[in-house]
């Protein structure tokens, strides 16, 4: 169990560079298998699922190491194809080693996967996708079972931009004969990450950041190194915790459009919000207003993952703000613990209405989700006294020194695990 302790009411100020995309690293992690290629990986976070990613393909029998922030994956000595019950039920995104398993060893067995409970997240796309490439899909004894005599290019049509599914179709696509063509594709910049990873581990595929992705062949190079990308939650973590708590915060090795959408609520919340290259600042003296209506979509729309976050920056906003969440459907579990601190919050089905209020009270929350966890830290640097968030480890699987890097800003915080 762990404990994060926010003194509120100290306005941030200074500079951070935003840490590597933990939704970035994890399916290149997962694609490293599909050949005997040496891979090596920097700029990879400290983070507990990409620990958990490791442990799986040392499981496999993969070699992998990390030094620092570089981590080397020597895949030759893959061996095993199961993901047993320990290792899955450790992160939900353990399924992005399907195709991957699939390709290099003709079978895989996965248990289900567990994660954040954020409402149903069905499989059924991710199997859907191994289906249309000729693969016999099963489950037996709560486990994915997957089997093939060679998986064979074709069209794999998405009945939603699931992204998870898009990387597991684009993984497995490199192992099939001939052409694919995925349909429907989710278009987030980490899909383009992993289509640029691919070309470099050999793939000849174009399309990634469209609706349709094409994979041709694949001509796997011995070696591959690869730096990967920033992440747009953390730094969207960041812009609103500076928005929370007042201040003057430049974010250093961000990409600015990967987070267009929430610098454009917070710009309109009356945040001052400065780009350049590589670079993001944000400027907030005074409560925000509200007045704005924040809609969960596909890249480019409003990412879910940082709907809890911006809740959080709008709970002192002067006005009214609207939430439509329209990803998953268990996704304001943050807003009751909100309301324990003195949050206005109307809660009904899919949409979440915040009244604003001048002054939020510490209090004792709980973090039942990795965003939701992060946005109850937010939410404590704008209140009054001492919020206390009790956390079973949610936050430390998506954020790396989330701690430091808010007291290095000149927050005041105390974690314990």
């Amino acid at each position: 169990m762990s404990i994060w302790r926010v003194q509120g009411g100290y306005p941030l100020d200074g500079s951070m560079t935003i840490q590597g995309a933990k939704n970035a690293v994890l399916p290149v992690l997962a694609a490293s298998i599909l050949t005997g290629s040496e891979i090596e990986l920097t700029n990879v976070p400290r983070l507990r699922d990409v620990e958990a990613s490791l442990n799986i393909l040392r499981h496999l029998g993969c070699a992998a190491q990390r030094q620092d922030d570089v981590v080397s994956v020597e895949p030759r000595g893959l061996t095993g194809c199961r993901i047993p019950r320990e290792l899955t039920g450790r992160m939900r995104s353990s399924v992005i080693f399907l195709g991957a398993i699939l390709a290099r060893c003709g079978q895989v067995r996965i248990a289900m996967p567990g994660g954040c409970e954020l409402g149903p997240r069905p499989v059924d796309l991710h199997l859907a996708a191994m289906k249309a490439l000729g693969a016999e899909v099963s489950l037996e004894d709560g486990e994915i079972v997957c089997r093939t005599d060679g998986l064979v290019g074709g069209t794999v049509e998405l009945a939603l931009p699931s992204v998870g599914a898009t990387e597991n179709a684009m993984i497995a696509a490199c192992g099939a004969k001939g052409t694919t063509v995925i349909t429907g594709a989710a278009r987030e910049p980490e899909i383009v990450e992993l289509q640029g990873f691919l070309r470099a581990l050999g793939a000849d595929m174009e399309g990634a950041g469209t609706s349709v992705v094409t994979v041709r062949g694949f001509a796997p190079e011995p070696r591959v190194g690869w730096r990967v990308m920033p992440d747009r939650i953390a730094a969207a973590t960041m812009l609103c915790a500076c928005a929370t708590a007042g201040g003057d915060v430049e974010l250093r090795g961000v990409d600015p459009e990967h987070v267009r959408s929430v610098t454009d609520v917070l710009e309109g919340m009356g945040a001052g919000i400065h780009t350049g290259s590589r670079r993001l600042r944000i400027r907030c003296a005074g409560r925000l207003r509200g007045g704005q209506t924040v809609v969960t979509r596909p890249y480019p729309g409003f990412p879910t993952d940082a709907q809890p976050l911006m809740m959080a920056a709008s709970l002192r906003a002067d006005g009214v703000t609207v939430f439509e969440e329209n990803i998953f459907s268990d996704r304001y579990r943050q807003g009751l613990e909100m309301i324990r601190m003195g949050a206005r919050i109307e809660i009904s089905g899919r949409r979440a209405v915040v009244t604003g209020v001048e002054r939020l009270h510490g209090a004792q929350v709980l973090a039942e989700d990795l965003r939701g966890g992060a946005s109850l830290i937010v939410a404590g640097l704008g209140a009054e006294g001492e919020t206390v968030v009790t956390d079973r480890g949610h936050v430390a699987r998506g954020y790396e020194g989330l701690d430091r890097a808010l007291a290095a800003l000149g927050a005041h915080i105390d974690f314990t695990e």
